[in-house]
């Protein structure tokens, strides 16, 4: 049975681990009996591993002739489409993973030199608006500085999920994450705290994310699991281990939030 969807924004700090917890995320939903689309929004694009697909999607942003044709570029105007056609992009560029999870891969978007960017980010801040308002659960693997989310496409996300490990340059970027999230309308902010091993270090983390009121869902250990998992291409999910029932346990908490 197809249940209401609910879209998760995921970020924090690279290497944190968010898009091992976003990947086990989107499958824990998917098995729950959600339909859902894992958006892979982080320029390192490696969510595809934490969901145990081989090989991604085209990325968004390098179809070039597609973005140019929608948006209208090739008119040699000058001016563009701010809502080209997008409602066929999840059939026709996502790939279907374990569990049923729809992977859709973003891409980045080369900044300076020549030719204008406009177009590509028009085209992805409207791809994005559409999937975000889909029946389907979406879960988002962001970069740190939620560069594909606008004012417009912000009202589709209904929690922001940010991933903070033990120190606090994590902490500091999980502030500037908020802040971000709060600019363009995102209510639900809330933080987990992942490779934990030194329980005092996390009460000084809890501290700092107190005074940010920022709620904490969950404590995530460290795990040798996942570095077996990394070490096989295989996806958390299906190495088991302790990280994926407290990341069950975030799916839980999350569902509070609907």
């Amino acid at each position: 049975m197809k249940r209401r969807g609910i879209k998760v924004a995921v970020a924090g700090k690279g290497g944190v681990g968010k898009t091992t917890i976003a990947g086990t995320l989107a499958r824990l939903f998917a098995r729950d009996g959600h339909g859902v689309i894992a958006v892979d929004a982080d320029p390192a694009m490696n969510l595809k591993f934490a969901l145990g697909i081989e090989k991604n999607p085209p990325p968004i942003s390098e179809l070039k002739d597609l973005i140019f044709e929608r948006t209208g570029t090739y008119t040699g105007t000058g001016i563009y489409k701010l809502n080209p056609k997008v409602d066929d992009i999840i059939t026709r560029y996502g790939a279907t993973g374990p569990d049923g999870v729809t992977l859709l891969v973003m891409g980045t978007i080369e900044q300076g030199g020549t030719g204008c960017t406009c177009p590509e980010n028009a085209f992805l801040r409207s791809l994005l608006r559409h999937v975000l308002f889909e029946e389907h659960t979406v879960i988002l693997d962001m970069e740190a500085g939620i560069e594909h989310l606008g004012r417009g496409t912000a009202r589709g996300v209904d929690i922001m999920l940010t991933v903070v490990e033990p120190g606090m340059r994590s902490v500091e970027t999980v502030g500037r994450i908020k802040k971000l999230g709060e600019d363009i309308g995102i209510k639900n902010i809330v933080a987990v705290i992942n490779k934990v091993t030194d329980f005092e270090v996390v009460k000084r983390i809890e501290s700092k994310l107190e005074e940010m009121s920022i709620p904490l869902l969950e404590l995530i250990p460290y795990e040798q699991a996942l570095i077996k998992a990394d070490m096989e291409s295989k996806a958390p999910l299906d190495i088991g281990g302790e990280v994926v029932e407290h990341i069950t346990g975030i799916k839980e908490k999350i569902l509070a939030y609907s």
